[in-house]
Parts: C-alpha cells; sequence; structure tokens
C-alpha cells in the first residue's frame, strides 16, 4: 500500500464544538480518525497543508500516511466539511485501512474522447450524470480514477456503470443489487440536438 500523501496531525485532547472553534480560530483543522482495531482518535492539521492536499483530486481515491507523533497510520479521506462561504476546511475524517480488508470510496471518472465522440460531432450534447463512482476493493487495488471512453457513444445513447471496464480486483457497488435493473445508474447521456418548430415546418414545406 504505497502514499504519495501524508497528514502530519497532532492529538487533540479536549471534544466539543468549542474546542474544535479554537483550533480553527489558530489556523488549524480538528479531524478524526477511525476504523480498525484501533480506537477513534481526535486530530489537528495545518489548515494550509490540508488545503494543499484537497486540491489534488487523487487525494480522494489515494491511500494516505496520517502521522501522529511521528508515527504513520494508512487511512483513507472518508469526509471533507467546508465552510459554505468561505474558502476553508472545516472538519476531516479520515478511515484507517488494513492490507487485508476491503474497503469503500469514491473514485473520480475520467472522461476520454469527448471531443471525438459520434453523438458530440452530430450536434448531441454530452450530459455528464455522475463525476465519481463507489467501489469495494482491497487498498492496494484502489484505482486513482475510472476511465470512461466516449468515442463511439451515439445520439440518443447512454452509458451505464454495467458498461465500464473495472480494474482487477475492484467491484462497482452500484451493481451489487444483483439483476435489479434500477440498479445499473446512467454515467453519461448524448442528448439530441433541440429542434425548432419554425426549422421543422421550414424542412417539411422543402
Amino acid at each position: 500500500m504505497s502514499s504519495v500523501f501524508e497528514f502530519v496531525a497532532e492529538a487533540r485532547k479536549k471534544p466539543g464544538t468549542a474546542s474544535a472553534k479554537s483550533v480553527r480560530r489558530q489556523g488549524k483543522v480538528p479531524a478524526v480518525i477511525y476504523g480498525g482495531e484501533a480506537d477513534p482518535e481526535m486530530l489537528v492539521l495545518d489548515h494550509n497543508e490540508v488545503v494543499k492536499h484537497l486540491a489534488h483530486e487523487a487525494v480522494y481515491s489515494h491511500i494516505l500516511d496520517v502521522v501522529v507523533a511521528g508515527k504513520a497510520e494508512k487511512a483513507i479521506l472518508k469526509a471533507v466539511q467546508r465552510h459554505p462561504a468561505k474558502a476553508r476546511v472545516l472538519h476531516l475524517d479520515f478511515l484507517r485501512v488494513t492490507a487485508n480488508e476491503k474497503l469503500k470510496a469514491q473514485v473520480p471518472l475520467h472522461f476520454i474522447n469527448e471531443d471525438v465522440c459520434v453523438g458530440a460531432k452530430l450536434g448531441g450534447v454530452v450530459m455528464h450524470n455522475l463525476v465519481d463512482i463507489e467501489v469495494a476493493c482491497l487498498p492496494e487495488d484502489l484505482p486513482e480514477y475510472i476511465e470512461v471512453d466516449l468515442s463511439s457513444l451515439n445520439l440518443g445513447e447512454t452509458l451505464h456503470v454495467s458498461q465500464l471496464a473495472a480494474p482487477k480486483g475492484v467491484e462497482f457497488l452500484a451493481l451489487s443489487h444483483g439483476d435489479d435493473h434500477d440498479a445499473d445508474v446512467s454515467v453519461v447521456t448524448v442528448v439530441p440536438p433541440r429542434v425548432e418548430k419554425g426549422e421543422t415546418s421550414a424542412e417539411a414545406e422543402e
């Protein structure tokens, strides 16, 4: 389980809202790490360092190192709470991971060949219905992203989760409901161009 992101944290001893607000006033971010066999632990991280890490899309789908008092724990970033109006991170949730236990994580979708999409060339509009997808896998199999090739998608066609290529060892949780058709979520659709009534009438007269 390699990691390219390291979050250096300090233990936070005082729980509660008042303590969290005090931490934020100091330019820090309160956080918690939980899961595995260890007890949950409250943490404090530097806000500027957190913002730098969160600027990378890959941080949301990578195994991270959370370092407390020189000891590193493997984890994934499970939740990020942001201020609704200010560019501030309010809280982070980390979930511990172990090599032999499957984890669940959101992985971004990377859409390729949209510029040569058959339907788009015919005037259609490519509508992205999903931007990420929840997966289950062992930590070592966690993909950075899932690639979605749009080159052959035609007008009016929809690409569903069941049509995506899952990397080895990776399960798409949207398909975990068996044969339930409603579980096969649409990923992207090429919407045909709208035809104005005036244009239709003119074509009919011709």
